[in-house]
């Protein structure tokens, strides 16, 4: 029987964007602290990082834990630094952070927002606060990540960054306890940003340095990527690889890519393999999955 002088044909419903949150807060909250330092721990590389990820992750369930027997808890400020040079992972494991962190509830959603200066800074007096608690509360539940953070204080005290600044360490004092912020740039640059603005160190209590990868770890890394595009390198293209991210280490230009320059590598190696293949008319599964040495030349 039907009501009224509705369609009979059910409408579909639509989604708003507080539900969408909500559903991915809740299936996040699902997952368990193990199943995400598995994937943790499924990386390549990053030993020490993940051994720094797996002791604020004990950490935090003790606290919970204590808590819940009325036990003395220290309080909980998981805002971090991020040192190290572009590739080697660092916002990899911010996102896989926000996952643990909504997994164990310290956070209501567990997301990661992805910023830079220019995100968080205006052209004119008071639209750098507007524009940088916009991005705070896009955050909030999740982590506020800041690339190259110490270009906020590149222009001195005259500078808008400046302004910024302050608004950030405003919101990590109001907002502690859903919202965790995450500075990340060189190794160098960011150890000046800190010591330029001493009332930052103290509010950092987690600083983590990112090592560039090893010629063998890229060497996995790009197996893997090539494994889950469905392709799969020669061994003669596997040795070519090795010698162009060699060559890239002895150059100096090794830590300028890292993970970043073996993607790179890997879909230039793609694109010519398909140069290489599309004028026969004829191929095997085989041939379309394989990579060459001369893909890498």
């Amino acid at each position: 029987m039907r009501i009224g002088g509705s369609s009979p044909q059910a409408q579909p419903l639509r989604t708003t964007p507080k539900q969408k949150n909500r559903k991915i807060s809740d299936e996040r909250q699902q997952i368990k602290p193990e199943q995400v330092l598995e994937e943790l721990n499924g990386l390549i590389g990053l030993s020490e990082v993940k051994n720094l990820v797996s002791e604020i992750s004990a950490y935090v369930q003790i606290q919970r834990r204590r808590e819940r027997v009325s036990l003395r808890t220290e309080q909980l400020v998981l805002h971090m630094i991020f040192k190290g040079n572009p590739g080697t992972g660092k916002t990899t494991i911010a996102r896989i952070m926000g996952k643990l962190f909504c997994s164990m509830g310290v956070l209501s959603r567990g997301h990661l927002i992805e910023v830079e200066r220019a995100d968080l800074v205006g052209e004119y007096i008071g639209h750098t606060a507007h524009k940088t608690r916009e991005q705070v509360k896009k955050a909030m539940g999740g982590i506020l990540f800041i690339d190259e953070a110490y270009s906020l204080a590149r222009g001195g005290e005259k500078d808008f960054g400046k302004e910024s600044i302050d608004v950030l360490v405003k919101a990590m004092e109001d907002h502690k306890d859903n919202l965790v912020l995450i500075l990340a740039g060189y190794k160098r640059e960011m150890e000046w940003f800190l010591r330029s603005n001493p009332g930052l160190y103290s509010r950092f209590p987690v600083h983590i340095t990112f090592p560039d990868y090893s010629v063998d770890e890229l060497l996995q890394i790009g197996t893997l990527m090539l494994k889950q595009r469905q392709y799969r390198m020669l061994s003669e293209a596997r040795t070519a690889l090795c010698k162009i991210l060699e060559e890239k280490k002895r150059e100096g230009n090794y830590n300028e890519g890292n993970a970043r320059l073996v993607r790179n590598l890997i879909e230039r190696a793609i694109r010519r393999q398909a140069v290489r293949l599309v004028k026969r008319r004829r191929l095997t599964r085989e041939e379309l999955m394989i990579i060459r040495p001369e893909d890498f030349e």
